[in-house]
């Protein structure tokens, strides 16, 4: 536990590390006799700077977007705002969707913010806890016995995220992956997606509305039949075999 009497000195450093208006905090020392402002300011830009490529690393494609030197201006306020709550820096940039989306001088890009979700979901999926996935003939032993499906809950793998957007971030992530050209994509396009580690790697794959409203409800331990009850037309066995093929379903769990 940090002593009581330490915590404001910690604070205040924090504090003066992501603010560079503020002065080096008092009672610095160096072992050379430097002077301690000197120092502290390359190691606040040090700081700074590893967290700028922290966001970079996990935003590549929002950073392919508004450009390196805006990413960099804009990551650097970010840093300041939000500074990292964890040592882990893969958990790094968690709010930087919802920052992103009120922040005015990117007002002309509206689906920064949905490309920046579903940047980070894929580093959620990569780093995910393990968990076990159910084989194509265990799902089919459940699948046999109809009656009792539309009480079954399936439980979706740790690294399932699954995201709908009014903007086609699919189609503008793949296009920067190489996948297709940028400039036959059209951006007010609505997509969802669904995110999530298959084979190691963490994967995109586009999705009908249906779909994704129907994985979202399994995701909040809807039964099966409630969770495909939409008032859209669902093509079950096809999202069913997504999940399938995809290694999605950790646990079905069959009612009593």
């Amino acid at each position: 536990m940090i002593p009581a009497l330490v915590r404001p000195t910690q604070s205040g450093f924090v504090r003066a590390l992501l603010d560079p208006t503020l002065p080096a905090p008092p009672g610095l020392a160096t072992w050379n006799g430097s002077d301690p402002a000197l120092r502290f300011a390359v190691y606040r830009n040090n700081v700074v700077v590893s967290l700028v490529a922290a966001l970079a690393d996990t935003f590549p494609v929002v950073r392919e977007l508004v450009g390196a030197d805006f990413f960099t201006a804009m990551a650097r306020l970010y840093v300041a705002e939000q500074p990292p709550s964890s040592p882990v820096l893969a958990h790094y940039g968690d709010g930087f969707a919802d920052w992103l989306a009120q922040f005015e001088p990117a007002a002309n890009l509206p689906y920064l913010a949905d490309m920046a979700r579903l940047e980070r979901a894929r580093v959620r999926a990569y780093h995910a806890a393990d968990a076990p996935v159910l084989g194509a003939n265990a799902i089919a032993a459940h699948l046999a016995d109809p009656a009792r499906l539309p009480a079954a809950k399936l439980q979706l793998h740790p690294s399932v995220t699954v995201l709908a957007s009014p903007w086609a971030i699919v189609s503008l992530w793949a296009a920067h992956q190489g996948q297709g050209r940028l400039g036959d994509v059209d951006p007010d396009w609505p997509e969802c997606a669904l995110v999530l580690r298959f084979e190691d790697d963490a994967t995109v794959i586009a999705i009908p509305e249906a779909a994704a409203e129907f994985f979202h409800r399994l995701q909040r331990g809807l039964p099966l039949g409630e969770a495909a009850a939409l008032p859209e037309p669902l093509d079950l066995g096809a999202s069913l075999a997504q999940l399938i093929r995809h290694g999605a379903i950790s646990a079905w769990v069959g009612p009593e």
